[in-house]
């Protein structure tokens, strides 16, 4: 509690300076990246002008993004049913989840652990670059609960430019969580260091980033009854407080951990030329024509899985290959990725109207899982409660695989009336031999009223071995050996934004061929037909003066739902007031809601980190609203909110179910502050 009082007070103050200290001060107008890549200004609920962007894989292109400071929805990052519009989590914040919007869902990671925890780990999609005119550190802490529920999320982002061709970033994430039930705190901690050097002929970028996080896991709580009807389980009681109710799990926990360094090194080739810089001052420029790319990623990847109370384990698992006792997995992935590119740049001539790339890739994938065999300790009482092996198993205790692939890319950035990419990559040695990967996008603007109107359009076409570890893996309680074919997909999808009328509107199909999940018995299974996917969705967004009314609407159907359930409607909604007080202080109160509809849920198995499908006793997850009560404000460089989350507990149901046996938190007050602290 000291702590948390220590952490709020000095943020307090140092906000309340950082108030006064920039009340008044002009910010520099913006500017564009020194790649000669336009970044657009980026919106004024941004810090300050500049430009941020994050980078393509692997040759370190540019993606325009922004500095992270919106006061829209602050409030959203303290509620972990809320990463996305409809998110199946475990309940915890840092904990396991999985977007139940298909079409959001990222690609499955080689490390199949790390997809429950994608919304928490910096990855490279994520890593974001700066450059700003004045050095910026953003301070948010966000708390909740009380002393056996409390929740703290610390999180500090630096920037700062060296000079207009040289700047350094930094990230601090700590999550401290407890839980609202039994066993279920997460200590989540990741940090990143970036900079870059962008000059007229040679370009450096680089990061690296380190994340350990630790979720002990419940196997969720006992017996529905007491979140729906406590008193039928308590003779009579209707009240019972969230951390008496007794869960599956006690002395289980996942931990998962890992590192990467990335960097990119282009030199150009171009020429001089002058520039008109007044009536009277010419000035010479560089021209680059070509870019010459090595990209260097090396990460490794930890998974390690411990439980000690053998009686549980007993009711949870069905299998013990190694340890009737006692589990303690440990799997571990090392990745070295080594890339070569060439690049013609678009636009350093008039005729120059598109950029066009190439390159290979060669990567090292080295893994080491348990080792099979009996632990020495054991007695013979104990080796015969052992699960007999698969016949015919083998899996080397080691293995390394050896990929490579070429690809390239046709790209068109520039052009206020068509931009267009598209992309290739094939496989060439290894476990990816025949693979292909293929996409393309198409985007117009064109007026209408007095507007512009914005229409994309995308297709993918991928054809992918499976990763090493959905093949073969070995742990206390599953083991498999599979010979998976390759899982073909193809996707169409269109988009239509009609600013006007503040809607946008998207809607696309998917066909997967053999696709992979993970069935009843939490083991990977291929279905050997076609599964069709199809999701539309409408953004629609209100406004009459001060009040505003945001809604995202999304239906989804999956043609076979025993193998890849969903929900058919989701509905995100948010009715508030936005509006300016005393000159100085933009609010924004209001109630948002998310929903979606009854559907047969995924289930979560905590030993693999995984999400399967459910047998035939198929419990149903959905059909029930969670609200939140808010206020969000901004003073200057300071924005801070008050959640009264889950407001409607108990409201209209009492069936507040994230995942089977996984409950919603219950009501709860949450509080956040964050600061930007000019340098």
């Amino acid at each position: 509690m000291f702590a948390k009082r220590t952490i709020f007070l000095t943020i307090t103050m140092l906000s309340v300076y950082s108030a006064f200290a920039q009340s008044g001060r002009p910010g520099p107008a913006s500017r564009r990246g020194n790649d000669k890549t336009e970044i657009e200004t980026a919106s004024p609920d941004t810090v300050r002008p500049g430009s941020a962007w994050t980078l393509t894989f692997p040759l370190g292109g540019h993606i325009e993004s922004t500095i992270d400071t919106l006061t829209y929805n602050y409030q959203r990052s303290a509620i972990p049913s809320m990463v996305t519009d409809a998110y199946a989590t475990t309940g915890n914040l840092g904990a396991e989840g999985i977007n139940l919007i298909y079409f959001n869902r990222p690609e499955r990671a080689t490390f199949f652990f790390k997809d429950a925890l994608d919304a928490w780990i910096p990855e490279f999609n994520k890593q974001k670059f700066y450059n700003v005119y004045v050095p910026t550190t953003i301070m948010s802490y966000g708390w909740a609960g009380n002393k056996l529920t409390h929740q703290d999320r610390l999180q500090v982002d630096f920037a700062g430019n060296v000079n207009r061709r040289i700047g350094v970033g930094g990230t601090i994430d700590y999550i401290y969580s407890k839980g609202s039930y039994e066993a279920q705190a997460t200590k989540d901690f990741s940090y990143s260091l970036s900079t870059y050097y962008l000059g007229d002929r040679y370009e450096l970028q680089a990061f690296y980033n380190h994340y350990n996080f630790l979720n002990k896991e419940n196997g969720g709580i006992t017996d529905e009854l007491y979140i729906t009807d406590p008193a039928q389980l308590q003779g009579g009681v209707s009240k019972i407080d969230s951390k008496n109710i007794p869960t599956r799990l006690t002395a289980a926990h996942s931990r998962v951990n890992g590192d990467e360094l990335f960097m990119t090194h282009a030199y150009k080739v171009g020429f001089w030329k002058s520039e008109q810089v007044n009536d009277t001052l010419t000035r010479e420029v560089y021209v680059p024509m070509t870019r010459f790319i090595y990209s260097f990623d090396l990460q490794h990847t930890r998974h390690f899985f411990i439980n000690t109370n053998s009686s549980q384990a007993k009711e949870f698992w069905t299998n013990f290959y190694i340890n009737p006792n006692e589990t303690r997995d440990n799997t571990y992935l090392t990745q070295m990725t080594n890339s070569f590119g060439i690049e013609l740049i678009e636009g350093f001539q008039k005729w120059a109207k598109f950029g066009l790339s190439a390159y290979i890739s060669y990567q090292t994938q080295k893994y080491k899982q348990a080792p099979y065999f009996y632990h020495p300790e054991l007695s013979e009482t104990e080796i015969e409660q052992l699960t007999p092996f698969p016949s015919n198993f083998h899996i080397p205790n080691t293995t390394t695989r050896n990929l490579l692939w070429v690809g390239g890319r046709l790209q068109k950035d520039k052009g206020a009336l068509l931009r267009y990419a598209a992309s290739a990559r094939f496989g060439l040695v290894g476990d990816v031999v025949g693979d292909l990967e293929l996409d393309g996008q198409l985007s117009t603007k064109f007026k209408l009223f007095g507007d512009s109107v914005r229409i994309a359009a995308g297709a993918e076409f991928r054809n992918q071995a499976q990763p090493y570890l959905l093949q073969n893996y070995i742990s206390n309680n599953f083991i498999w050996q599979n010979d998976f074919g390759k899982t073909r997909r193809y996707k169409i999808d269109g988009e239509l934004l009609i600013p006007w009328t503040r809607t946008t509107l998207n809607a696309g199909v998917e066909n997967i061929q053999n696709y992979v999940f993970f069935n009843s018995e939490s083991l990977p299974q291929q279905d050997g037909g076609n599964v069709q996917v199809f999701s539309a969705r409408l953004d629609q967004k209100f406004k009459v003066g001060i009040l505003n009314w945001n809604n995202t609407l999304y239906y989804q159907k999956s043609s076979n739902e025993n193998v890849l359930p969903l929900p058919q409607f989701t509905i995100y909604s948010n009715l508030f007031l936005d509006f300016i007080a005393f000159r100085v202080l933009k609010l924004q109160i209001g109630v948002d809601c998310d929903y979606y509809t009854s559907y047969n849920a995924l289930n979560y198995q905590p030993a693999t980190m995984s999400f399967h499908v459910q047998g035939n006793d198929k419990v149903k997850v959905g059909n029930y609203p969670f609200c939140n009560a808010y206020i969000t404000a901004r003073l200057y460089k300071t924005r801070f909110y008050f959640l009264w989350s889950h407001v409607n507990q108990g409201w209209f149901s009492k069936n507040s179910f994230l995942l089977p046996y996984y409950p919603m938190n219950p009501r709860r007050i949450e509080m956040g502050l964050s600061v930007d602290f000019a340098n």
